[in-house]
């Protein structure tokens, strides 16, 4: 028998249409979320690749699902420039601190080559100026920084005690290729890696230390009073000068037998130098010289001479000589004797130093110049040459040392550049993230408008600092602490920036031009 129909039939089989309807379109929709999102990238980390099935829609996304940790100078690429897609494949090389000279002055440099060899390449792709770059290898049997392969892809020239060598495999590390050719390290050597005309170099220098010795003089100083026993303008050598000596002791680093700098570590006096003390007559009084009275007159008279001579030999001594008080005490020692006093002095001999300290001003090493012509001439007052203290040689290209252009030792990235010491740095950092020709002629343009090349450079108006002109230039502190004054780290930032903001230079210049600024 025929169901019959019924109102709440009709009702119950329009539901369940539009449940199964809506049940068709959820799936419908979760199986094209999950065809859509789900894809397959090759993702390579160090050379070492992967192919993993993901549903992250960002290189971000898919680091941290795979718990892959990124530091600040590590160089992450993808093929889709933008949201991950299916058969992307994402590149990852991580970075690790070396050290580079440049002109000699060795900065810290960090990079992702795989070869010494190759890291010196990524100088010379960018490099228009001929500047003299090598990678020093502080530590060759270190894994971090001497695990590196020297060329991989030839031979390696071995410079070491004066003797060249070829060792055919160049794709072996410092410590191998040194170790075939039966060369030992000791504790301060240095090992560098360097391009000469496409031929790759190992250069092994060796460092030695040696103490010397050297017997200085020590300028003996000269005193100079005034002796009013004197006639005008005579001068006695009351005491005469001796030079001393001293014996300094200097530590002597030698690279390769040729001397490239010295340290005094000690300094011992063996003889002191004698003072030489002067006596000077007093200057002739321009009233005595008016009244024509003889040099044998009255007691008064002498006394009257004495002062005024006392008042000349002040003024005489100059106004460095009345500036240190000594005006004052010539006035009254010259002012304070009686005339039976100063004609005991007119006879008698020549004063010795202590009667004359007395009589005279306070001691002053400054020499008067007395208006008379002397009867005597003193001996000059040498000139005294300042001694050594750390005198170095500047002429190797390997010493390490950079004060005025602020080089920092190996570990410290305090590093003032000069303009060409700046863009070779930047030639080696960019060209490691290929950009090379146009791209690196569009960097070179974009950071020479907006600070030309000046790691000091900063703009009053905006606050931007260095030579990227980070706004504010405190964002630079990711890449280091010393930012405002280190043009490594400015560099290091700045292509960091210009990677998450446009990509590459050629964009971020195009902005420039457009905008004026990027």
């Amino acid at each position: 028998m025929a169901r019959r129909w019924t109102p709440q039939r009709t009702v119950i089989l329009r539901r369940i249409r539009v449940a199964c309807c809506s049940i068709a379109v959820v799936l419908a929709s979760v199986c094209t979320f999950t065809v859509g999102a789900r894809k397959t990238v090759a993702l390579s980390i160090n050379g070492q690749t992967t192919t993993i099935t993901t549903y992250a829609s960002s290189v971000d996304r898919l680091l941290s699902e795979r718990g892959v940790t990124i530091k600040s100078h590590d160089i992450i690429e993808s093929t889709s420039k933008g949201a991950l897609k299916d058969h992307d494949v994402v590149t990852i090389r991580s970075a690790y601190e070396t050290t580079i000279n440049i002109d000699g002055t060795e900065v810290p440099f960090w990079t992702v080559a795989t070869s010494m060899d190759q890291l010196l390449g990524f100088f010379e792709q960018n490099e228009q100026a001929a500047s003299k770059v090598t990678v020093d290898i502080k530590n060759v049997y270190n894994q971090l920084t001497g695990g590196l392969v020297i060329n991989e892809a030839g031979p390696v020239t071995v410079i070491a005690d004066g003797t060249t060598s070829i060792a055919p495999n160049g794709k072996l590390t410092a410590a191998s290729i040194l170790d075939s050719k039966g060369i030992t390290l000791g504790k301060e050597d240095r090992v560098s890696v360097e391009r000469d005309n496409g031929t790759t170099i190992l250069r092994v220098q060796r460092v030695k230390h040696q103490t010397e010795t050297r017997t200085e003089t020590i300028p003996f100083d000269t005193q100079t009073v005034v002796d009013n026993s004197l006639q005008p303008g005579q001068t006695v050598i009351q005491q005469a000068g001796q030079n001393g000596t001293k014996v300094d002791t200097y530590d002597v680093t030698y690279v390769d037998g040729v001397k490239e700098s010295e340290t005094l570590t000690s300094s011992q006096t063996t003889a002191v130098p004698v003072m030489q003390i002067i006596a000077v007559g007093p200057e002739q009084s321009s009233d005595s010289a008016d009244s024509g009275s003889s040099d044998s007159g009255s007691a008064a008279a002498g006394g009257s001479d004495s002062g005024n001579s006392g008042d000349s030999g002040s003024s005489g001594s100059g106004s460095s000589s009345s500036s240190s008080g000594s005006s004052s005490p010539s006035a009254s020692a010259s002012s304070s004797p009686s005339s039976t006093g100063s004609a005991s002095s007119s006879t008698s001999p020549s004063p010795s130093p202590s009667k004359t300290a007395t009589a005279s001003p306070s001691p002053s090493k400054t020499t008067p110049k007395p208006t008379p012509t002397p009867t005597q001439t003193a001996a000059p007052k040498p000139s005294p040459s300042p001694s050594k203290t750390t005198p170095s040689n500047s002429g190797s290209s390997n010493s390490g040392s950079s004060s005025s252009s602020g080089s920092s030792a190996a570990g410290s990235r305090l590093w003032h550049p000069t303009v060409q010491q700046a863009q070779t740095y930047a030639a080696g950092a960019a060209a490691q993230r290929g950009w090379t020709g146009d791209e690196w002629t569009s960097l070179v343009n974009l950071w020479t408008k907006e600070s030309g090349w000046r790691w000091s450079a900063g703009n009053p108006t905006s606050g931007a600092y260095g030579i990227p002109q980070s706004l504010p230039g405190s964002k630079m502190a990711q890449f280091g602490a010393n930012w405002k004054d280190d043009g490594a780290v400015q560099i290091d930032w700045g292509l960091y920036y210009i990677t998450i903001r446009y990509g590459k230079p050629s964009v971020a210049w195009q902005h420039w031009k457009d905008f004026n600024w990027y």
